[in-house]
């Protein structure tokens, strides 16, 4: 209804131009035949015309455009809610599959990142065990294979696609995504973790069992880095690494090296925890920071802002 109602005023508006034209070029201009002035004014209601059928299409591009949008946005939501569905298969391979599935989704749809990396973290929060973490907590690659446990073999490689992933997803380098993106592996077993680089917002790694080397050289958190009650059961390389929202490392448990070369951190700090037997270099605390337990025994280093 409202179409033609628009189609019958842009008629109108041209038989009136076209009328106007035509009077005003006999009356201004005599010298101009009737002719040559029906006909200017015809091309004037012509334009009007010309115009509405722009608007038109123009219209109707927008709405085939929102009508795309809104048919992407529902593909997507349907690839992710199968993805997710595909996490408890039984076969490894499939979850290996869904993870790379979720991942491709949140680079194509980028406001699925930060639930993508949800759903890894969660998945990496269930509870696991490897025969390897018992044998050599601090490097279970050289453990000696047993062959007592495929499935944990099978799992292991799973989560360690899903460590990947999320490494991955977060931005480095000259990467210009804005976005500060959190990580919750609270109680999460991980092996081997890696954060080299990236730029993130909140890391919650309460009461979390880091395997292996872990590397967190690099980063740049913006938001507060919960390490309390955490247990890094090999070395942990925190060179250069700036926790710019503070960190916490209350009740945690270091069983190898902390290497803190270039390390800083601001806003508050928490040692309430047994300090490294062996390490490397100091953690910068910026001035003005709060700093809670036992500085004196910590590698610290206070600095002026």
């Amino acid at each position: 209804m409202r179409g033609r109602i628009l189609l019958g005023a842009s008629v109108l508006a041209a038989l009136v131009v076209t009328a106007c034209t035509t009077v005003v070029l006999l009356l201004v201009e005599p010298a101009v035949s009737p002719a040559e002035a029906i006909k200017t004014g015809g091309l004037s209601g012509g334009a009007v015309v010309a115009l509405y059928a722009l608007w038109l299409n123009d219209r109707r591009r927008r709405t085939e455009e929102a009508r795309h949008e809104l048919e992407t946005e529902k593909v997507a939501d349907e690839r992710f809610a199968r993805s997710v569905e595909l996490l408890g298969n039984e076969a490894d391979q499939v979850r290996v599959g869904a993870l790379h599935a979720l991942v491709w989704l949140a680079e194509s749809s980028p406001r699925y990142k930060q639930t993508v990396l949800d759903v890894l973290c969660a998945y990496l929060r269930r509870p696991f065990s490897h025969p390897s973490y018992a044998l050599r907590a601090d490097d279970p690659d050289q453990a000696p294979a047993t062959g007592d446990a495929p499935d944990a073999d099978l799992e292991r490689q799973v989560r360690l696609t899903a460590q990947r992933l999320i490494t991955d997803l977060l931005p480095w380098g000259t990467n210009q995504d804005p976005r500060a993106y959190h990580l919750d592996l609270t109680g999460a077993s991980l092996e081997y973790f890696r954060l080299e680089g990236r730029r993130i917002g909140r890391l919650t790694a309460r009461r979390t069992r880091f395997y292996g080397i872990t590397r967190l050289g690099g980063v740049e958190a913006s938001k507060p880095a919960m390490f309390s009650g955490a247990s890094f059961l090999g070395k942990v390389d925190m060179r250069d690494s700036r926790f710019g929202g503070g960190v916490s490392f209350q009740g945690a448990t270091f069983c190898g090296e902390a290497v803190l070369q270039g390390a800083s951190a601001a806003t508050f700090v928490d040692v309430d925890s047994t300090p490294p037997e062996r390490h490397s270099g100091v953690l910068t605390v910026a001035e003005g920071t709060r700093v809670a337990g036992d500085r004196a025994s910590w590698p610290l280093a206070c600095t002026p802002a």
